[in-house]
């Protein structure tokens, strides 16, 4: 998956906002963008305390301290890979079992590189009425001589899904499903036991989603006629 996200307040956003327990009024902050690049701000949702809860994170999961605060590390972390969730002192091991978080968004973007060149952009839209949940992972970090807390998150990608390799070949992102238990079971903190997540970690569609060429992300001018990419 690469790095952009659409989140808008629409209709399906603010459903799936809602089923998750967040009501989205405007002290509530909500960030939205067409396009929300990597290492920006991004919204999440997570069980605090008991509390289902929305609150912004950098989206990019590592990171390093300033004099002042934090910034995104040299490394790059802002998907965590499928394969690295179980692999001990990686960066996604311990938030898989302990932090993990939902990215509610309207729509992603994927680029199709060959020799570290853009070949094409497509970006995948959720229908009318609808959202993605995009499963993630998040961070707290606390600066050690200002006390402040920071975010961030990443979103888990898993292996390549055949109904997606004309647009992307490398990965996709996880999408989980928002008609069973699974959100809950996703954001609960006490589902500590991995192998309740791995059923997970397969390339799956859980909904019919919008697909559109585009020129490039900045200027978002279509190419060609969009279609459909049904669901599972």
């Amino acid at each position: 998956m690469c790095g952009r996200l659409n989140v808008i307040d629409d209709a399906g956003v603010q459903g799936l906002c809602e089923q998750l327990g967040i009501e989205l009024w405007p002290e509530t902050g909500m960030v939205e963008q067409r396009f929300i690049r990597a290492t920006q701000p991004v919204s999440i949702v997570r069980q605090k305390n008991g509390i289902t809860r929305m609150d912004n994170a950098i989206w990019w999961l590592l990171l390093e301290a300033t004099e002042s605060g934090f910034k995104p590390s040299k490394y790059t972390s802002f998907n965590t890979r499928y394969d690295k969730l179980n692999v001990p002192r990686s960066a996604g091991f311990i938030p898989f079992r302990q932090s993990r978080c939902i990215i509610p968004a309207k729509g992603f973007g994927e680029t199709e590189f060959i020799n570290k060149k853009p070949l094409h952009y497509h970006d995948m839209i959720a229908l009318e009425g609808e959202a993605i949940a995009f499963g993630g992972l998040y961070k707290e970090w606390v600066h050690k001589d200002t006390g402040e807390v920071t975010l961030s998150c990443s979103v888990i990608t898993l292996p390549p899904h055949e109904k997606l390799q004309h647009i992307h070949t490398k990965a996709m992102p996880l999408m989980l499903p928002q008609h069973d238990e699974t959100i809950a079971m996703w954001l609960d903190p006490t589902v500590t036991d991995s192998r309740v997540s791995e059923p997970l970690l397969q390339p799956h569609i859980p909904q019919d989603l919008y697909a559109q060429q585009i020129d490039k992300p900045s200027t978002y001018r279509p190419v060609g006629e969009r279609f459909l990419i049904h669901h599972d």
